[in-house]
């Protein structure tokens, strides 16, 4: 696009408040095991109903002062962390391919220089990464993880192995998962929408009224300062991506 002299400016800013909350919906039902008490009092069944009301306190915990390992310092990932530091007192781990220091110092963050760091201490495991082409937990990364942890996922579905995400959950490796996003959507792997322990959602983490709002009133507010009667060329682009390999643009 920026070789034919095309700006290219996106949106996606304006889902950020509205993801991170729904990070932290899924959040909550891993560690207070939602799924299991919201399946049985809508099974209709009386004896799901006492198993989950009588055994459901022996599995679940409070988040509060646990560690919340974020893959990915961006815009999500770093309301997230704001909101998890805060509201419930976490700590926050992050592992991003640079080292974030002003948002570090923000939210008292810990830096991983390693994803495998990471793994190893954080109780919840949160992916707020862009999807660069290949799979970042597998069976390999799941290893890596502390017993009896977590697993949030609201970036891409193909971020995971599906299969190993399965196995880890089989094993207990991973204790809950919560999951707006799929490896094949709009196909939900049967392996896991089925479980007690994980939430699964139709990748509407970004849905909201707010959000599409926003999402138009980006696009027209580039598009004013770009082209409109007092824009400024590629100078009015608001959130533009492509500016460093623009060619063959006029003022």
């Amino acid at each position: 696009m920026a070789e034919h002299g095309i700006i290219y400016c996106n949106s996606a800013s304006a889902c950020t408040e509205s993801v991170a909350d729904a990070a932290i919906v899924l959040l909550l039902s891993t560690y207070r095991a939602i799924p299991w008490s919201f399946l049985a009092a809508r099974s209709g069944s009386v004896s799901e109903f006492v198993d989950a009301n009588q055994n459901i306190a022996a599995a679940t915990h409070n988040p509060n002062n646990s560690i919340l390992g974020i893959i990915g310092l961006g815009r999500i990932g770093y309301r997230i962390a704001q909101k998890a530091s805060t509201a419930f007192e976490m700590k926050i781990w992050y592992h991003d391919v640079v080292r974030l220091e002003e948002r570090e110092r923000s939210v008292g963050a810990h830096w991983c220089e390693t994803l495998e760091e990471l793994l190893q201490n954080a109780d919840c495991v949160v992916l707020a990464t862009p999807f660069s082409g290949s799979v970042l937990l597998s069976t390999e990364q799941f290893r890596h993880f502390k017993p009896g942890s977590r697993l949030v996922n609201i970036a891409r579905g193909k971020l995971i192995d599906e299969d190993a995400l399965v196995a880890a959950l089989d094993e207990g490796r991973i204790s809950a998962a919560g999951l707006d996003v799929h490896a094949n959507e709009p196909v939900v792997n049967e392996k896991l929408r089925d479980r007690r322990n994980v939430m699964v959602l139709c990748h509407t983490a970004g849905a909201s009224v707010e959000s599409h709002v926003g999402f138009e009133r980006l696009g027209i507010e580039n598009l004013l300062g770009v082209l409109g009667r007092n824009g400024k060329g590629k100078d009015g682009a608001i959130t533009p991506v492509n500016l460093q390999w623009l060619k063959g643009w006029e003022e």
